[in-house]
Protein backbone atom coordinates (compact mmCIF):
# COMPACT_ATOMS: atom_id res chain seq x y z
CA UNK A 1 0.00 0.00 0.00
CA UNK A 2 3.15 2.39 1.21
CA UNK A 3 4.73 1.73 -2.51
CA UNK A 4 1.29 2.76 -4.35
CA UNK A 5 1.01 5.70 -2.60
CA UNK A 6 5.00 6.74 -3.07
CA UNK A 7 4.23 5.76 -6.82
CA UNK A 8 1.04 7.91 -7.22
CA UNK A 9 2.73 10.58 -5.28
CA UNK A 10 6.29 10.89 -7.33
CA UNK A 11 4.54 10.25 -11.21
CA UNK A 12 3.47 13.09 -11.69
CA UNK A 13 6.93 14.57 -10.54
CA UNK A 14 8.37 12.65 -13.33
CA UNK A 15 5.93 13.58 -15.88
CA UNK A 16 7.04 16.92 -14.83
CA UNK A 17 10.85 16.64 -15.72
CA UNK A 18 9.40 14.82 -18.80
CA UNK A 19 7.74 17.57 -20.85
CA UNK A 20 10.22 19.94 -19.25
CA UNK A 21 12.96 18.23 -21.35
CA UNK A 22 13.47 19.24 -25.13
CA UNK A 23 16.11 19.06 -27.67
CA UNK A 24 16.57 22.80 -26.97
CA UNK A 25 17.64 22.38 -23.31
CA UNK A 26 19.76 19.25 -24.71
CA UNK A 27 23.35 21.08 -25.09
CA UNK A 28 26.43 19.71 -24.54
CA UNK A 29 28.68 19.08 -21.05
CA UNK A 30 31.89 18.61 -20.74
CA UNK A 31 30.91 14.87 -20.88
CA UNK A 32 28.20 14.23 -23.38
CA UNK A 33 27.77 16.08 -26.61
CA UNK A 34 23.75 17.97 -26.82
CA UNK A 35 21.25 16.38 -29.03
CA UNK A 36 20.67 20.63 -29.76
CA UNK A 37 24.46 20.72 -31.47
CA UNK A 38 23.61 17.82 -33.43
CA UNK A 39 21.02 18.68 -34.59
CA UNK A 40 22.51 22.10 -35.39
CA UNK A 41 25.33 20.63 -37.36
CA UNK A 42 22.27 18.74 -39.49
CA UNK A 43 20.79 21.91 -40.07
CA UNK A 44 23.84 23.75 -41.19
CA UNK A 45 24.74 20.92 -43.94
CA UNK A 46 21.14 20.58 -45.24
CA UNK A 47 20.98 25.10 -45.56
CA UNK A 48 24.28 24.67 -47.86
CA UNK A 49 22.58 21.54 -49.33
CA UNK A 50 19.36 23.08 -50.13
CA UNK A 51 21.26 26.12 -51.37
CA UNK A 52 23.66 24.05 -53.65
CA UNK A 53 21.57 21.10 -54.96
CA UNK A 54 18.02 23.59 -55.53
CA UNK A 55 16.43 21.13 -53.12
CA UNK A 56 14.18 21.79 -50.14
CA UNK A 57 14.62 19.65 -46.97
CA UNK A 58 13.60 20.07 -43.43
CA UNK A 59 15.83 18.63 -40.44
CA UNK A 60 13.55 16.33 -37.90
CA UNK A 61 15.05 15.59 -34.60
CA UNK A 62 17.49 13.19 -33.50
CA UNK A 63 16.02 9.91 -31.40
CA UNK A 64 15.80 11.71 -27.87
CA UNK A 65 17.43 8.28 -27.06
CA UNK A 66 21.40 9.08 -28.34
CA UNK A 67 23.61 9.81 -25.58
CA UNK A 68 27.51 10.15 -26.90
CA UNK A 69 30.40 11.39 -25.51
CA UNK A 70 31.53 15.06 -26.43
CA UNK A 71 33.19 15.81 -29.31
CA UNK A 72 36.86 17.14 -29.02
CA UNK A 73 36.72 18.46 -33.02
CA UNK A 74 33.91 20.18 -35.07
CA UNK A 75 31.52 17.71 -35.89
CA UNK A 76 30.80 16.69 -39.39
CA UNK A 77 27.78 16.49 -41.79
CA UNK A 78 27.10 14.05 -44.48
CA UNK A 79 24.36 12.23 -46.09
CA UNK A 80 23.56 8.91 -44.72
CA UNK A 81 25.31 6.18 -47.10
CA UNK A 82 22.58 3.88 -48.68
CA UNK A 83 24.52 0.89 -48.08
CA UNK A 84 23.79 1.48 -43.99
CA UNK A 85 19.63 0.47 -45.19
CA UNK A 86 18.31 3.05 -43.88
CA UNK A 87 14.86 2.86 -45.26
CA UNK A 88 14.33 7.30 -45.35
CA UNK A 89 16.91 9.76 -46.07
CA UNK A 90 18.64 11.12 -43.17
CA UNK A 91 21.61 13.17 -42.38
CA UNK A 92 24.38 11.53 -40.31
CA UNK A 93 26.19 13.58 -38.18
CA UNK A 94 29.89 12.63 -37.30
CA UNK A 95 32.12 12.88 -34.53
CA UNK A 96 35.49 11.71 -35.61
CA UNK A 97 37.37 12.16 -32.41
CA UNK A 98 35.54 12.05 -29.03
CA UNK A 99 36.72 13.29 -25.88
CA UNK A 100 38.65 10.45 -23.95
CA UNK A 101 36.03 7.85 -22.65
CA UNK A 102 35.59 4.57 -21.67
CA UNK A 103 33.11 3.79 -24.37
CA UNK A 104 34.06 5.31 -28.00
CA UNK A 105 36.49 6.96 -29.67
CA UNK A 106 34.09 8.11 -32.76
CA UNK A 107 30.11 8.04 -33.28
CA UNK A 108 27.67 9.02 -35.80
CA UNK A 109 24.09 10.43 -35.38
CA UNK A 110 21.70 9.76 -37.75
CA UNK A 111 19.30 12.75 -38.25
CA UNK A 112 15.85 12.15 -40.27
CA UNK A 113 15.13 14.51 -43.06
CA UNK A 114 12.24 15.29 -44.74
CA UNK A 115 11.37 16.84 -48.17
CA UNK A 116 9.52 20.03 -47.79
CA UNK A 117 6.06 20.18 -49.80
CA UNK A 118 5.84 22.76 -53.12
CA UNK A 119 2.95 24.21 -53.42
CA UNK A 120 2.48 25.11 -57.43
Amino acid sequence: MLRSILVAATLPACILCLTAWSIETDRSTDDKQGLFEIRQEARRFIAQENVSEHEQWNVLEPNAKVLVPRCAVPLQAQWTPKSLGRSKPSVMVVCPAAVPNAVMKRWDVPVPVRQKLTSN
